[in-house]
Order: C-alpha cells, then structure tokens, then sequence
C-alpha cells in the first residue's frame, strides 16, 4: 500500500500508537494502515488530553459549537456542548380563571383578555414572565374571541356574547378603546399579525356553522377578502405568524387540515397535525410554529417547521379552550377548560443547546 504523510489528524507510529511528542513530519508505515478501520490503534500518549480546550469558562451553546468538548477551569469539570429537551413547565396563575380567552404577546410580555367564566367577562390581566396582574378591562363581555400583537399594542376582535359578536377593541397597554366592527360577526375565530396589521379567519357564525370567510385589517377597517379559507374552520389553532405569513391548524369539526395564508390567498398544505383536534392553542410564525391543548382535554403539544408537525412534550395539564401565546421556542398557554375553567399558566421553553457536565452514569 506504499507510506502516507502523517498529520495532526493521523501521526501514527509503529505499533499503533499515536505520537504527540515529533514533528508532524515523517510517514505512516503501511503496515498500520487498514483500508476499513483503525483498530490498529491501541495507545494513546497523555499529550492527546491537549486536544481538548481548556477555558475558565463555559463555551457558548449554540449550533455550531455542537459536539464540542471543554475543561472547565474554573468548576474543574469536563464539558460538552448538547441540545437539551423541550419541556412545559408551570407559570403564574391567571387572577381571573377562564376559558376560550383572549391573548396576545410574547411569553415574558403577554396580555390575557375576555373568556368564559360563565357568564363571559371583561377581565383583562398582563404577564411579566412570573406573574399575572390586573389590567383595564375590555368594553365588551365576551368569550371565544381572539386577539393578536404585544403586550402594549393588541387588538381583540369577535366572540361570543351571546349573540356572536363583530366587536373589535384595540388596547394602547393601558386601556381597551372599541374600533370598527369585523364585517361578519363569529366566535372561535384565528386572528393572526398586529395591532395595525392582521387577518381574521375562520370562525362560528349563526347556527354554530363553521366559516371560510377572511378579513384583513389596516389599523382603521376590516375588508373582506375575495379569498377564503379552503376549509370552514372554527376553534382552529391561530395566532400563528403575520397578515402576510399566517398558519391556521385543525378546528371544528375536529381535524388535522393545515392552511398557509401569503397576504392574499390559503393554501392547504399537506402538512397535517398528528393529532385532530379543536380549541388549541397557538403560538409562533408560519414555519416556526406550536400548536397545544384542544378538544378532549388534551395536553398534546406539535411542533411545526414549515414541513412537518412533529410531536413534542405534553402540556402538564391537559385541557381545551386556552389561550395561546408566545413563539416557537418560548410559548405561553394560559387558562382552558378541563371541563371546569381553569387559572393555570404553563410555559413551554424549546429544545435548547447548552453545556452539559460529563458523567460516568
């Protein structure tokens, strides 16, 4: 087989062992080499541990730095850089419990709006990433409406009164002000973007009947779109990207449907929840999405990538109806039904690199 060059990567010697101590100059006698394995190797010099960095502190997580390994001085530990799990964990409590609410933010900065509590209300409360605390309520007492934007900046619009209701009310972070009306009154509707630029989708209307209709919003007026959603849909799974980039998912009757929204048109993609369901939450933008709780109670969590749902960790409490925040990788389920409503606040924290200790266990 003749000799080859020796480098860092290969400086084999004879006998099988790696030499640390001469210059990477030299060859590899050919009798070391194995065209499929290199078992040959069975030493290795205490030079080797230099391969591993040593840093007072810990190396950044993150992608690139995946696989890598490092001592740490500072904690004399040895480390390595690895993707941790996703996990729900518990949040504040909601001061009013509630179902089929309102929410809007992200998961340090949300808003909670509306809802059941039989009778409907007009409870309104913040949330700073622990706790939750009373706001300026909504003009209008309703349930199954929706909302989207920030924690200062949302709009809430439909519901159920009864009647089912076209109210629309835009909040300034310190109070609810009623704008101009949906054009078609609905409950359990997907409203998706900003405070000056959303899209209504979906919803029930009279009769409880499952709607196609589609609304865009500017700020000032909802305009009814020539195009609607190919499914009539309500209790989707909404909230999920913007007015020109938006995702709805399942809704009534219960299924699995999957809808991309590109500023003018739906397209339903083949992309389909794992599991079929209404009344979920949602969270996220169009290919980074969250989709959790819903019909049944519940605590099924989906992950969508713009592709494919994936599963991912359940909710700890499984229940329908709740309100839905957040992104992806830091979204916010709060209240819900688990057939009595419920003041329960979970958040969701997404697979994450970090740097782990290495064990022997």
């Amino acid at each position: 087989m003749g000799t080859i060059t020796r480098n860092f990567a290969n400086n084999v010697v004879t006998g099988g062992k790696v030499d640390g101590t001469d210059a990477l100059t030299g060859t590899i006698p050919a009798s070391n080499v194995s065209n499929d394995t290199l078992g040959n190797l069975t030493a290795f010099p205490a030079t080797v541990g230099d391969f591993v960095e040593t840093t007072a502190s810990d190396v950044t997580a993150s992608p690139s730095t995946a696989g890598q390994l490092f001592y740490n001085t500072t904690s004399g530990t040895l480390k390595g850089i690895s993707l941790g799990a996703a996990a729900w964990s518990s949040g504040g409590a909601l001061n009013t419990a509630r179902e089929a609410l309102g929410a809007a933010g992200i998961q340090t900065a949300s808003i909670a709006f509306g809802g059941g509590t039989f009778p409907q209300t007009t409870a309104s409360e913040s949330y700073d990433g622990s706790s939750w605390t009373n706001t300026a309520s909504l003009n209008t007492a309703r349930a199954e409406l929706r909302g989207c934007g920030t924690q200062t900046a949302a709009i809430g619009a439909g519901g159920y009164q009864p009647p089912f209701s076209s109210a629309t009310e835009s909040w300034n972070g310190s109070t609810w002000t009623s704008v101009n009306s949906l054009n078609t009154a609905r409950s359990a509707l997907s409203v998706i973007g900003t405070q000056t630029a959303s899209v209504a989708a979906g919803g029930l209307t009279s009769g409880f009947t499952p709607s196609t209709a589609t609304e865009t919003w500017d700020g000032t007026n909802w305009t009814t779109s020539p195009n609607s959603l190919n499914s009539a849909r309500g209790n989707a799974g909404g909230g999920a990207g913007d007015q020109t980039a938006g995702l709805v998912f399942g809704g009534d009757p219960a299924n699995n449907a999957t809808e991309e929204w590109n500023g003018t048109s739906w397209t339903t993609v083949p992309a389909t929840l794992n599991t079929a369901r209404n009344a979920m939450g949602g969270a996220g933008t169009q290919n980074a999405a969250l989709a959790f709780g819903g019909s049944g109670y519940t605590a099924s969590t989906e992950e969508y990538d713009g592709s494919v749902w994936s599963t991912r960790p359940n909710l700890a409490t499984g229940r329908s109806k709740v309100g839905g925040s957040g992104t992806q990788t830091a979204a916010l389920c709060s209240g819900g039904s688990t057939g009595s409503v419920q003041a329960l606040t979970e958040e969701f924290t997404g697979a994450q690199y970090e740097a782990k200790t290495l064990t022997t266990s």
